[in-house]
């Protein structure tokens, strides 16, 4: 299995980089990639994957 990092970045999304396999709740998978961003501020229609909703909400990280 490979190594995966995962990266906050400034005012955005959670960067997954490595071979990452994202699944639902239910074990149904998404999709298997080596790169992803996933949402953290909660306003993506795209989640669990990052649209730059933040950006327009003003979304920052000291919202959390």
């Amino acid at each position: 299995m490979s190594d995966v990092t995962i990266t906050p970045t400034t005012d955005g999304p959670l960067e997954v980089s490595g071979e990452v396999r994202i699944e639902a709740p239910d074990g149904t998978l998404i999709r298997e990639t080596s790169k992803a961003y996933l949402c953290r501020c909660g306003y993506s229609k795209a989640k669990p994957f990052c649209d730059g909703s933040h950006k327009r909400e003003g979304w920052t990280e000291a919202s959390e």
